[in-house]
């Protein structure tokens, strides 16, 4: 890795509150979806919650000295909706402010930039039963009256804001595929819930920056996660497959954000099961992310499958597979992280680009980035040689990337610390440095040193 990053440019590492806080029904705190969700036998592997998680609740000042100790210059976490606002609106719960405040607080003592993700996945378990979640018509206003209470606490420190977490992943694998909270299975509901998550996204935007934005000059976007589709072969139809994939995939979520609706591909080939937006709501979309988020990990290959579909992958999907006609697959030759995801950095590449020309080069962060292994511990340290590979050759195409002209301004490392790894249970291991489940063990791994080696070295 020889590339020099712009001496300005941001490295960080991120995590989730759900994942890693730990303390679920502590200080005043309502359960989350997530809460719900693990408590229902068989959803999670081996039964697994994040009840205990990593304990970061209760050990801030550990955990940020790590940070320090890793030379981050910011940290990407989630505020917990419900530790905020218990019952999803209504009274504020002062001691998950003061949580908060504290983990801000310690951050800013030590020259890390917060980062903060207003949601990620842990809807209040009360709005589920009350409006019906993402898919209930009143969401978007009850999740802009929760971001206003974070924006008037937290934004005189905060200046980095994230809307919404992913949303791909809230439609399809919570409403579409049902393996993540709430676990509702349709080909219809994805849409309904995106249709919200992307309202909800606009009137906070739009609220943060007549209201907040013009004295706490902070910024706000949203972050979307999407995987390249590379065309299996050159053919014109293998090439449009591909190129539906990632609207169905991406640009589902990114088009309105930045032309005010959706693809067009989506809207011919879903009609009206695809909600449409009202003039007023087109306008509020357009230009509502000061910054591009991205989180990526993986790429496959995609095929036309008009008229041969096949059932694709849960995770690897951009859409339900139907509604592309795309069949998804990997080539035999490339690497597998724990969870068999491909280590493709060139994908990375790519995928940075095809966003460069999409969006007219927008100042791109990418939120998230790793990759999960069974880690050993040799001499009580853990000797994470293909972790070091994976963050070698991505960070490596982010900078051919750059040195293409397209406008990436920051890099987080997923994760900080390993977690609880959603509907995986423990199983899997992301993090920075250890955590044995429900333990309080930190053991440094080598690319945590790694890391710092890079950060130091492009500090000029």
């Amino acid at each position: 890795m020889s590339q020099h990053f712009p001496k300005d440019f941001i490295w960080g590492s991120a995590t989730s509150a759900y994942q890693i806080e730990g303390a679920w029904n502590e200080d005043g705190k309502g359960p989350s979806i997530w809460d719900v969700f693990c408590l229902i036998p068989g959803k999670v592997h081996e039964g697994d919650t994040g009840a205990i998680a990593c304990n970061h609740y209760h050990r801030i000042a550990e955990d940020v000295a790590l940070m320090k100790a890793m030379g981050l210059k910011a940290y990407r976490f989630s505020i917990a909706w419900a530790r905020i606002l218990p019952a999803g609106r209504g009274a504020v719960n002062q001691q998950g402010i003061a949580f908060y405040n504290k983990l801000i607080n310690e951050l800013l003592a030590n020259g890390i930039q917060p980062w903060v993700t207003l949601y990620h996945w842990d809807l209040p378990a009360a709005l589920e039963f009350e409006i019906d979640g993402w898919l209930g018509k009143d969401i978007a206003d009850v999740f802009t009256e929760y971001a206003e209470v974070c924006f008037a606490h937290f934004g005189d420190r905060v200046k980095n804001w994230i809307t919404i977490n992913e949303a791909w992943v809230v439609a399809i694998l919570g409403y579409g595929h049902g393996v993540f909270a709430p676990g509702k299975k349709s080909t219809d509901l994805p849409y309904v819930a995106g249709h919200n998550l992307l309202l909800a996204h606009a009137k906070a935007v739009a609220l943060y920056r007549t209201k907040f934005q013009p004295l706490q000059l902070g910024t706000i976007g949203i972050t979307n996660n999407c995987d390249w589709r590379e065309p299996f072969t050159n053919s014109e139809v293998d090439k449009a497959a591909a190129q539906r994939a990632l609207e169905f995939f991406l640009a589902w979520f990114a088009d309105p954000v930045y032309t005010g609706d959706y693809p067009a591909v989506m809207k011919e080939r879903l009609g009206d099961r695809l909600p449409t937006f009202t003039d007023a709501e087109k306008k509020l979309l357009k230009g509502s992310s000061d910054f591009f988020g991205l989180n990526h990990y993986t790429t496959m290959y995609a095929v036309d499958a008009t008229n041969n579909k096949e059932q694709g992958s849960v995770y690897g999907n951009g859409g339900l597979s139907a509604d592309q006609d795309v069949n998804l697959s990997i080539s035999p030759d490339w690497k597998l992280t724990d969870m068999q995801w491909a280590i493709v950095p060139w994908g990375c590449k790519k995928l940075l680009q095809w966003i460069a020309e999409r969006y007219n080069n927008p100042p791109i962060f990418i939120t998230e980035n790793g990759c999960a292994f069974d880690d050993k511990l040799v001499d009580g340290k853990v000797d994470d040689i293909e972790r070091v590979a994976f963050f070698k050759g991505y960070i490596t195409a982010i900078g051919e990337a750059i040195d293409t002209g397209v406008n990436v301004q920051g890099y987080f490392i997923w994760s900080l610390m390993d977690n609880f790894e959603w509907a995986s249970g423990y199983a899997k291991k992301f993090g920075i440095h250890y955590v044995e489940k429900d333990s309080l063990n930190r053991i440094p791994k080598a690319s945590a040193i790694w890391y710092k080696g890079v950060i130091d070295a492009n500090a000029v």
